[in-house]
């Protein structure tokens, strides 16, 4: 049954569904917040990630340029140069003219370490423990 009530209309059977939407507002917005705050994980920890693959990139670089040097002074290049990028030395080592670096760089609550390999291309330096040889 409809009527008028005070120049409202109601409906017969009461206010079950009074304020509903108000929750469903902070429903959704809890949620869409929930979302936002994932999304903004993600990035950083992607963000993370490159940070550290360039640092370990340009680290394992300079190191294979540094390698006929010998490995100490490869790596103190490479840990220059890693710093140089905001990013830690894990690991170095230098067998012949490859270098093989791990570096770690953070951003936000993420530390990522990205491990990056530089040398010569296989057809000039000869074979390589666990890689296939070169095809000419």
């Amino acid at each position: 049954m409809i009527g008028r009530q005070e120049g409202r209309l109601a409906v017969a059977g009461g206010r079950g569904d009074r304020g509903s939407a108000t929750v469903w507002v902070a429903l959704t917005a809890a949620t869409m917040c929930a979302v936002f705050a994932a999304v903004l994980c993600l990035g950083q920890a992607i963000a993370a990630r490159h940070r550290a693959g360039g640092a370990a990139d340009l680290a394992a670089l300079a190191a294979a340029d540094r390698a006929l040097w010998g490995a100490p002074d490869a790596c103190a290049k490479a840990l220059e140069v890693a710093r140089a990028q905001g990013a830690e030395l894990v690991r170095c080592t230098v067998t012949g003219e490859i270098a093989d670096v791990r570096a770690r760089a953070g951003f936000g609550p993420y530390r990522p370490s990205v491990r990056a390999r530089a040398g010569p291309p296989p057809a000039l330096a000869g074979p390589t423990p666990g890689l296939p040889a070169a095809v000419p």
